[in-house]
């Protein structure tokens, strides 16, 4: 149920955190800009400060570093405020629950299994030998074909697609648009007919507990092992994981990426907006690949990797554009010039040579 209000006192028994200055009566959560005498905002970022200073809001959430500065405001001091905060957003918005029932348009096969108290929306087609476990919400326009396995609480947004064979664990999120086991991009050349024939998928694609998909992310099936997103995994928007691929528990993958077939990545990495990562590769757990970032390679070591050149003027792009196009060349020349200096140093120090 949602929170109408919420005093700051009750917030901390609730959550946690060290209360200091008046109690206030906190009826909305938002930004430190918009924010008025009965709203609780946060500051996490030591360099929003001065904005934490100016703000108007009645209850601010912060670091002990930062409550120095707001002495004589309502605070919450806490370790994590972004963290904090998130959970206080929680408790006003909270998730919906599950409307017991199937709407009347849905279409179940007849051996599907279905518990009772899930919310099969409008036009919802389920496949045979499918089971939906409890509490489960699979909203309008959502294909799930046959022989599919969806776990307990999970939220299955309108017009997803779930492919034969596939799972998914409890607790599971599917935004709109996401396709899950479609048919990896396997082929093989026939030279005789000089044409490609497709490879046969016959491997899923299996959830863990957890996992949330974005908006029109498509994650497909193996070629013959299954693909497998692990525990807590967190896929954003328009991300394409290939066949085969194996992604480690906690792991968070930012918008517009791409993971080629047979890739693994390793637990609680973090993968950039637009990383581009090829195919059969390893990713070591713990690894941070920055946004735009081409990974041609496997990682042997955990750290932070980036490619991305920096942002600067057109005019001085094109300039360095054309030195990079010949640095094999300087790499050369700066090799002749090394042995040329090394038999020069060596004559000098002998002057009998």
């Amino acid at each position: 149920m949602a929170l109408n209000q919420i005093t700051a006192t009750e917030l901390v028994r609730q959550l946690g955190g060290q209360l200091r200055g008046e109690d206030v009566l906190i009826t909305n959560i938002t930004s430190l800009q918009q924010a008025g005498g009965n709203d609780i905002s946060f500051l996490s970022n030591p360099r929003l400060r001065a904005q934490a200073q100016d703000s108007r809001a009645g209850v601010l959430i912060v670091t002990e570093n930062s409550a120095e500065i707001l002495s004589g405001r309502t605070l919450i001091v806490t370790d994590d405020p972004y963290l904090y905060f998130a959970r206080v957003a929680r408790l006003f918005h909270p998730r919906s629950q599950p409307q017991a029932g199937i709407h009347p348009s849905a279409a179940i096969a007849a051996t599907a299994q279905i518990a009772p108290n899930c919310e099969i929306g409008a036009h919802v087609v389920i496949g045979e030998r499918t089971v939906v476990k409890d509490n489960t919400r699979i909203l309008a326009g959502t294909v799930i074909e046959e022989d599919c396995t969806i776990g307990q609480d999970c939220v299955i947004h309108p017009n997803v697609t779930i492919y034969h064979g596939c799972q998914l664990g409890d607790r599971v999120e599917l935004h709109s648009g996401c396709v899950i086991g479609a048919d990896g991009f396997g082929l093989a050349w026939d030279k005789q007919k000089n044409q490609w024939f497709k490879i046969v998928q016959t491997g899923a694609v299996i959830l863990g507990n957890d996992v949330e998909i974005g908006a029109n992310t498509t994650i497909d099936r193996g070629a013959i092992e299954n693909t497998v997103i692990e525990d807590d995994a967190k896929i954003d928007n328009q991300v394409m994981i290939g066949h085969n691929g194996k992604i480690g528990a906690h792991v968070a993958i930012v918008a517009c990426t791409g993971i080629a077939g047979s890739t693994e990545v390793g637990a609680n990495s973090v993968i950039g907006g637009a990383a581009m990562i090829g195919g059969h590769l390893s990713i070591p757990p713990k690894t941070t690949i920055g946004a735009a970032t081409a990974v041609s390679h496997s990682i042997k070591e955990s750290g932070h990797y980036a490619s991305i050149f920096p942002l600067q003027k057109h005019k001085d792009w094109v300039k360095n554009a054309a030195h990079i196009r010949h640095l094999h060349e300087m790499n050369q020349k700066i090799k002749e010039l090394e042995q040329q200096l090394a038999q020069l140093s060596s004559q000098l120090s002998d002057p009998q040579e």
